[in-house]
């Protein structure tokens, strides 16, 4: 008879599937797990037999052995919040669930203690969709913590989110005297298809070889598992739901790429190591929003902003900055509105700015009537900044430099405005 978790080979009239047998509330379904990682669905009128391949084997977590320190290797602290990097099946559900602690990951990527002495701590263990501005400081502390007492850090992160995680922390962490690298997957650990191995150990010899300072995020530079790219913390977004390479620099060049066998390291754009003061500063202020400009946008839209007394608004203009606040014609007469809606919103006390929805470019809100009317009312231009990232610089900002907000807001702070967009031919790729 089969279990939950049994490896099981089941005909149907039309063909075999192998894969590992999962409880399923539906009594007319049968559910499996494929090697590939994907669950498919069986009516059981459909089965002509089902035989058990492989029993369940109930073995205890994988535990890392006690680490001899190395005094010629680095040391470098693992500090997980879950996500699918730090993620396995769950035979209850069907799907992937982060639980494994921060001995367990070890005892997954033994490769790592080649590597560096390898220190780890549990911060958080959740998904990544879930995270809230009172997660950032939790992180950022922890950082904190730790950079007085090893050579790099790495934080594992769910990939969801992770971009908005890793402009959180270059602003909150100002200074870093060390090197951190966030590292995600996008298939959990005990996949043949993860990519966290990669990640992970890209990240450790990137920390180990190289004079890097500062906050960046370490993901595939394509599908194959050869070479993991190094990128800028504040320009890089998540830009495909399930592709191992689906983080890429947007107007910015990624800052490495690591050869994973070798552990060789190419530099593309090394940025300048800061020697200021090692500050940390996470305030964020939580009346922040984003709000993507579409044809027919009513006013009501952006007086709700004012109504819940909102204090930072990142617009997602069309084009260079543009959005639906002139009236060319009768139809549009209430665009009129719009523009009276966001001027009323900025009077009551908040700071609005404009990005683009193209991502790729920049705002430039002279060139047409629609930059220049908004321009009026008081929204201030977002250069290149992508509207995630100033959706965070902005919170940031007005949680510790409230006075000062709109002038640092056009300002470079972390590398997340650009002085020149890049032309790249194959930009989209």
């Amino acid at each position: 008879m089969a279990n939950p978790g049994d490896k099981v080979k089941i005909t149907t009239k039309d063909k075999s599937y192998e894969g590992i047998l999962i409880p399923h509330e539906e009594s007319d379904n049968i559910m499996i797990k494929l090697d590939s990682g994907y669950n498919v669905g069986i009516k059981k009128n459909t089965v002509k037999s089902m035989k058990v391949v492989e029993k369940a084997k109930h073995s205890q977590s994988p535990k890392s052995e006690k680490q001899k320190t190395d005094k010629k290797k680095p040391t470098i602290a693992i500090l997980h919040t879950g996500g699918t990097v730090a993620s396995k099946v769950d035979y209850k559900t069907g799907g992937v669930i982060p639980q494994f602690n921060p001995e367990e990951i070890l005892g997954m990527f033994p490769e790592l203690k080649n590597i560096a002495n390898i220190k780890s701590e549990l911060i958080s263990n959740m998904w990544s969709g879930d995270m809230r501005f009172k997660h950032y400081p939790i992180m950022a502390k922890a950082i904190q913590k730790q950079a007085k007492s090893v050579d790099g850090i790495i934080l594992t992160h769910g990939t969801d989110t992770l971009h908005y995680s890793s402009v959180a922390l270059s602003f909150m962490l100002e200074n870093l005297p060390i090197p951190v690298i966030m590292v995600g997957a996008q298939r959990s650990s005990d996949r043949g298809s993860t990519d966290a191995l990669s990640n992970l150990v890209g990240a450790a010899k990137f920390i180990a070889n190289s004079d890097f300072k500062g906050l960046a995020i370490c993901m595939h530079k394509d599908s194959n598992d050869d070479v993991v790219s190094i990128l800028p913390a504040c320009k890089t977004r998540k830009m495909h739901s399930s592709r191992r390479d689906a983080f890429k620099p947007i107007n910015a060049k990624p800052i490495a790429d690591i050869t994973i066998a070798s552990g060789k390291i190419n530099w593309i754009d090394k940025p300048q190591s800061s020697e200021g003061k090692f500050t940390v500063k996470t305030n964020m202020e939580e009346k922040v929003a984003i709000l993507k400009f579409h044809p027919n946008l009513i006013p009501e839209q952006i007086e709700l902003y004012q109504k819940l007394k909102y204090k930072g608004l990142v617009l997602e203009g069309t084009g260079l900055g543009n959005g639906p606040v002139t009236t060319p014609d009768a139809i549009a007469k209430i665009n009129a509105k719009n523009l009276e809606a966001i001027q009323k919103l900025i009077k009551s006390g908040c700071t609005v700015v404009m990005t683009t929805q193209t991502l790729y470019g920049r705002v430039q809100m002279n060139v047409y009537a629609y930059g220049r009317e908004l321009q009026k009312v008081g929204v201030i231009p977002g250069e290149d900044m992508l509207p995630e990232t100033a959706f965070v610089k902005l919170a940031w900002l007005l949680g510790n430099h409230k006075k000062d907000t709109a002038s640092l807001l056009q300002k470079n702070l972390r590398g997340e405005i650009e002085e020149r967009t890049l032309y790249k031919k194959d930009f989209l790729d």
